[in-house]
């Protein structure tokens, strides 16, 4: 009943909205509930009665996109025929994150840096990540193991962790490969990133899976 009442009410989507834009400007230890309630321009003790805590807090902000986004993931994987390539399993796992980033909407791109904070810090892999994330990562593994019937487990699993490291890198939009790269390529071009990142997941899967 309460989750029904956060999803209706203004002000906990506010709350959530704020705290996300600093969470994934200073991580989780760097905000504090004053911060995101001056932030939010509401009354210091409604995020406790929203959400409880500071970390109840954070993982509601986690959840509220990470359901939209595994929903879609389950539905595109589960819609593939058993002949589907790595690129269509690849492109079926990745292209919801990458539709919901470029979007415009700032707080699917603050969303995008608050993962690759969390996917790349183990205090938040068996809490948070595989809490939200698993299902549909098993699923993924799983339509790959039928693309590759031969290759071991442990590197099916690999892949993933490979095309995890390279997705969330991608989608945060650091600015690092503009800077190395002189302006050559840029972060903010995620269309033509995403052209050349699912053909390079896919060699890669093939490389290992095949071999």
């Amino acid at each position: 009943m309460k989750i029904i009442a956060i999803k209706k009410s203004v002000t906990a989507q506010k709350i959530l909205d704020s705290a996300e834009a600093l969470f994934a400007e200073s991580g989780y230890d760097g905000v504090s509930l004053r911060h995101i309630t001056r932030h939010a321009g509401v009354e210091l003790a409604l995020p406790n009665y929203y959400f409880g805590t500071k970390l109840e807090l954070f993982k509601h902000v986690i959840e509220r996109r990470s359901e939209i986004l595994n929903e879609e993931r389950m539905s595109a994987l589960t819609r593939l025929e058993n002949s589907a390539s790595i690129d269509s399993i690849i492109s079926a796992f990745t292209e919801p994150f990458l539709r919901r980033t470029i979007s415009g909407d700032i707080g699917w791109q603050n969303y995008s840096r608050l993962v690759a904070q969390i996917a790349n810090s183990a205090r938040w892999s068996r809490e948070i990540m595989s809490h939200e994330f698993d299902p549909v990562a098993l699923e993924f593994v799983r339509r790959t193991k039928i693309c590759f019937p031969s290759a071991k487990d442990q590197d099916v699993f690999w892949g993933f962790h490979f095309l995890l490291g390279a997705m969330t890198l991608t989608f945060a939009q650091t600015g690092r490969i503009d800077i190395l790269s002189k302006e050559l390529c840029k972060t903010t071009d995620l269309v033509g990133i995403y052209k050349r990142m699912v053909p390079f997941l896919s060699a890669g899967f093939s490389a290992i899976c095949e071999a």
